[in-house]
């Protein structure tokens, strides 16, 4: 089956409201491929903006949430509330959530539950530390990121999900995972969704690249097998990004 390619931006802790108009306004004037699907995921509070001003082909995310609709839990944002402003999706897992917050895979797994229920998709990040890369146990920590989830989801469900792989030692450092380590860790994943949920969720699941992509390797990432689609960092914040919207052309 031909997957629908994936690009999702994570413009992270940026962005003010004069640059986001800018943005939208340079995102808006520019062409999208019929068949490449195209997330935008913002901090909470332009959320609205964001979705007020950008192109209506393309989807607004939100960066997290948190497992309750509504509460006593000060600071935190619900699912519920992002779907509220505008928003279609949320990234969930991020490493920055993982080893900076130290957000644990089980509770990045209920986040994922609540969202779902939500009525939200899901860009689930998984990826390794530069020394588990090193000591050759990156498929580990990767099926034990998914573990938890699967554990936690029902077969269905994984058709609002996109997994990203993100090796944290190539987010925001300007080093890439070559487009060999990156098909090979996609396909790995590729073959425990096989096992671990069924064929068909294997088959269907689209597995983006994330860690430093941008306009000049891009192309030649979207060329691999199981690479479908990325998501975008620092390059989300450019013009840039619409090179890597077209990646697949």
């Amino acid at each position: 089956m031909t997957r629908t390619f994936w690009v999702g931006g994570n413009w992270k802790m940026n962005g003010s409201v004069a640059s986001i108009k800018d943005l939208a306004t340079t995102f808006n004037a520019g062409k999208t491929p019929a068949d490449v699907e195209v997330v935008i995921g913002a901090p909470y509070v332009y959320i609205p903006l964001l979705a007020d001003t950008l192109r209506k082909d393309w989807a607004v995310a939100g960066e997290n949430c948190y497992v309750h609709a509504t509460g006593a839990y000060t600071g935190e944002i619900s699912p519920e509330m992002l779907a509220d402003v505008g928003a279609k999706w949320v990234i969930l897992g991020h490493s920055e959530r993982r080893h900076i917050l130290n957000e644990s895979s089980e509770f990045t797994a209920q986040k994922v539950v609540k969202a779902l229920a939500a009525g939200l998709k899901v860009a689930l990040c998984v990826g390794e530390l530069l020394e588990e890369r090193e000591a050759g146990t990156t498929q580990v920590i990767v099926n034990t990121q998914l573990d938890a989830v699967v554990s936690a989801v029902s077969e269905s469900d994984w058709a609002n999900i996109v997994i990203a792989y993100e090796p944290v030692w190539a987010i925001g450092t300007g080093k890439v995972a070559s487009p060999e380590q990156a098909q090979e860790v996609h396909a790995a994943i590729r073959e425990y969704l096989k096992a671990a949920v069924s064929p068909k969720v294997a088959e269907e699941t689209r597995i983006a690249y994330g860690g430093s992509v941008g306009g000049k390797n891009c192309k030649e990432l979207a060329q691999k097998p199981d690479v479908d689609g990325f998501l975008v960092g620092g390059a989300s914040l450019k013009p840039e990004f619409l090179d890597i919207v077209h990646a697949t052309q």
